[in-house]
């Protein structure tokens, strides 16, 4: 009985199992959204799924991890009786409407309705939509006019649409349908605008009545001209008519004496040209027959002339190959005795040659490998000679820029003194140099005649020994030619001041 009661106590657990398994797949209505919540995955963005939607068929909902809900798609009937809404013009009017709304069946706003709708009655989602749809409809009324409003009512409906639509969608919801009646206001604004319409109306319609008026006189009057006018047109187009059939009748005799006389003229032309083909027909029997013998003695001649020629062609063709046999079989002879006439001076001429050119060619890379060697070892030469010069040259560089870095440090770190001190070494051979300026003057004696100075200016003597000095270089134009400056306790006076000069006169009679 053990084993019985065991398979028996599995049977049943296997079928509940399968029974509760079976029961945990939901099916979702045409009018319902399945709402599966829990641990549902991710979303597209990659993150925590807080709800998975389903309209239309089913999907198996886990125990434990997840439950599920429904949300219902019937449409909700919304009075918003809107009252002192303010329009752009500043007058407060009341908007009577109605809107029917739904949950909607797109995939994000049946996530919005699941994470904000779900579990809430069907007059709280009335409610929460109606809030959104009273505020968005005084944003709407608050931009457009009263006549706008009242004349313009695709325009207006359009603007309700597109403002309530998007809001709407935030909580997962969908405008199905809009009805807006009788529009009122306070200060009596649109009762005179109706009067206003009503009064253009009745104006309008008198006109109508007039511009009526006048096109059926109008009518009238171009009735009766068209009348008389077909009248004087069918009279006219009888006469027209009686001229013509008189003129075809006329026409039709003529034509008929005319093929008369074209029909006899025919006749006789047809009779000669039968005649005259007849007779044709004769002479050219005649003709073919003597064509047809003229033939036949001709082709018996050709075929005489070719049986002929036939023979003859047999007969020079086996010379020609006869001939031809013994010129193939000379040619044949004389290409070997031209081979090895070939081959003897391939050996006798040919071969030296080339011998005598590989020596050449072989001379010649030697000489050119020992140019290139000899240019080598001279570059290298060279290149060795100039870097010894260049290594000198740095050394002493080095070793001058070495001594100058000292002289600078001894003077404290400051350029312009180490300059100074190095002036003061070169300042014998700048003296040497004004001194080469003059040493080639020779003065042996100055007798000057000179009756002195007048009006305190200089003297005659005073002036040509200043402009003699003048000539001399000066030490300061000396070293600015140099490039360098004399400092300031060697330059002595401007250069605006002109040195004086004193000598003592010497009065001769």
């Amino acid at each position: 009985m053990t084993p019985l009661i065991t398979i028996a106590v599995i049977a049943v657990v296997i079928f509940a199992t399968i029974t509760a398994l079976l029961a945990r797949y939901k099916r979702c209505p045409s009018d319902k959204i399945l709402v599966i919540y829990g641990r549902t995955g991710t979303n597209k963005d990659g993150g925590t799924s807080s709800a998975r939607c389903i309209h239309g068929g089913g999907a198996f909902v886990w125990p434990v991890i997840q439950d599920y809900a429904f949300l219902d798609l019937k449409p909700i009937s919304i009075e918003a009786n809107l009252t002192n809404a303010l329009s752009r013009q500043n007058i407060r009017i009341d908007v009577p409407c109605r809107f029917t709304v739904a949950i909607s069946t797109e995939t994000d706003s049946m996530n919005n309705a699941a994470e904000r709708l779900l579990g809430l009655s069907m007059q709280e989602i009335q409610e929460l939509a109606k809030d959104i749809l009273f505020g968005q409809l005084r944003l709407v009324i608050a931009t457009m006019t009263i006549e706008e409003i009242n004349s313009d009512r695709d325009k207006f409906l359009t603007n309700i649409t597109q403002n309530v639509e998007a809001e709407l969608k935030k909580i997962g919801l969908k405008l199905i349908n809009v009805n807006v009646t009788d529009l009122r206001d306070e200060s009596g604004y649109i009762e005179a605008l109706g009067k206003e319409a009503a009064a253009k109306a009745i104006n309008e319609a008198k006109i109508s009545v007039a511009e009526q008026e006048k096109v059926g006189e109008i009518g009238k009057a171009l009735a009766d001209r068209d009348r008389d006018t077909r009248i004087a047109e069918t009279q006219r187009e009888r006469d027209i008519q009686i001229a013509q059939t008189k003129k075809d009748k006329e026409i039709v005799i003529a034509a008929t004496l005319r093929d008369e006389a074209i029909g006899k003229a025919e006749a006789e032309k047809d009779t000669r040209i039968k005649i005259s083909e007849a007779n044709s027909i004769a002479v050219r029997g005649e003709n073919e027959a003597k064509i047809t013998i003229a033939n036949s003695e001709a082709l018996r001649r050709e075929r005489e002339a070719e049986a002929n020629r036939r023979a003859n062609a047999a007969e020079k063709v086996q010379q020609a190959m006869a001939l031809e046999e013994s010129y193939v079989a000379e040619q044949k002879a004389e290409t070997a005795r031209a081979e090895r006439e070939r081959s003897s001076q391939l050996a006798n001429t040919i071969v030296p040659a080339e011998i005598a050119k590989q020596r050449a060619i072989i001379e010649a890379q030697a000489e050119a490998e020992r140019i290139r060697e000899k240019a080598k070892g001279e570059a290298d030469a060279i290149y060795a000679k100039m870097e010894a010069e260049a290594k000198g040259l740095y050394e002493i560089l080095t070793k001058q820029a070495e001594g100058y870095k000292e002289v600078v440090q001894a003077a404290g770190g400051d350029p312009s003194k180490a300059f100074q001190l190095l002036l003061i070494e070169k300042l014998p051979e700048l003296i040497q140099i004004q001194v080469e300026a003059v040493k080639n003057i020779k003065i042996d004696k100055v007798t000057v005649w000179d009756n002195g100075g007048s009006n305190g200016e200089n003297s005659s003597t005073a002036n040509f020994i200043s402009g003699m000095m003048k000539s001399v270089p000066p030490l300061n134009d000396l070293f600015n030619m140099a490039g360098l400056n004399l400092p300031e306790y060697l330059k002595g006076k401007e250069s605006g001041e002109t040195p004086t000069i004193q000598l003592p006169t010497d009065s001769k009679s």
